[in-house]
């Protein structure tokens, strides 16, 4: 090839995919920053490891805002009615790539078919049919998912094993969520093995917390399970203080036990929004979504908070705390 096709060759192909060459050939020309949506359903000033961590995961990766890297942030400050609008703002953009998780991930898909999505985390992606597969998940939509109803089981395990006279248990829902019937299911097995009724209840909002403890105690439930949600993440310390109030010990994400819960047994969120930017980076430099497999969270922890046993007359067992990651004194 001679010299000035081989310019032209290289020039015509780093215009078509800017990030997929060395950055000394990249040189020669500008190069347009990287535009990502991002949608988070906390509020901007909350990070409990989502957005912070995925900004980290960029930079690993030589992603710097405001250089090479353009970020549209969108907040519904725990208001899962504002999603639509958010999404709508984001999609009008017309960004590279929209980064979100959790129960906004299926609303962005059905807004849009071909903007590329990473979804952060998504609890049963493939069961509930937001990919089609792990291998080959097709479509616009790739990422972290982990299989919630096993690790909300795992927990009501966890909670009979510290609470041994466990007959009724709480299980706290975020109302429509499209989990709870397989939830319910798989634990439903786990608690008929252990004796142990199932006691569920739904909510939209913080304004209807008060009244489901409220309706728990006078159906004599002996502790209570968490289901993961950014919205009672965002209000763990209203639901540990009313456990507290309740005198119920509780068992949910890892964020729990910090806020004043009883135990934790939940999937390392940091470390999956640290992963988005993996996803984020392959589809910058030209990868499919639908061609990029989705993977399964294999990093799990456990949090036991000792004062707020002592605070319920309970003694944890021996056995949780050898196999605890992290223990509050």
């Amino acid at each position: 090839m001679r010299r000035r096709e081989f310019i032209t060759f290289v020039a015509g192909a780093a215009a078509a995919s800017p990030f997929a060459w060395p950055r000394a050939a990249r040189a020669q020309q500008p190069q347009r920053p990287a535009r990502i949506g991002y949608l988070g359903l906390t509020s901007a000033s909350y990070v409990y490891g989502d957005s912070g961590a995925f900004l980290a995961g960029l930079r690993d990766l030589g992603y710097v805002e405001g250089r090479n890297l353009q970020i549209e942030f969108r907040f519904t400050d725990g208001e899962e009615d504002r999603i639509p609008g958010l999404a709508a703002e984001l999609i009008a953009l017309k960004p590279d790539v929209i980064v979100t998780y959790a129960t906004a991930v299926p609303l962005i898909g059905r807004a849009t078919a071909t903007i590329p999505i990473v979804m952060a985390t998504y609890a049963d992606a493939v069961r509930v049919g937001v990919v089609a597969s792990l291998a080959h998940p097709g479509g616009n939509i790739t990422g972290s998912t982990f299989f919630l109803p096993e690790l909300m089981a795992k927990r009501l395990e966890l909670l009979r094993e510290i609470v041994p006279s466990l007959a009724r248990a709480g299980v706290l829902f975020l109302r429509d969520n499209p989990s709870t019937p397989s939830i319910l299911e798989v634990m439903g097995a786990t608690a008929k093995a252990l004796q142990v009724e199932l006691r569920p209840a739904e909510v939209r909002g913080p304004s209807e917390y008060e009244s489901v403890f409220s309706a728990w105690a006078g159906q004599q439930i002996g502790g209570f399970v968490m289901i993961d949600h950014a919205q009672f993440l965002a209000n763990a310390g209203a639901i540990a203080d009313l456990g507290a109030k309740h005198r119920l010990p509780s068992i949910g994400p890892l964020e729990l036990p910090a806020a004043g819960g009883l135990i934790a047994y939940g999937v390392s969120f940091p470390d999956l929004f640290r992963r988005a930017a993996y996803f984020v980076d392959r589809i910058l430099k030209g990868a499919k979504p639908g061609d990029i497999p989705v993977e399964q969270a294999t990093k799990f922890k456990s949090v036991v908070n000792l004062k707020t046993a002592k605070a319920l007359g309970l003694d944890v067992p021996t056995s949780i705390l050898l196999r605890a990651d992290e223990v509050i004194e």
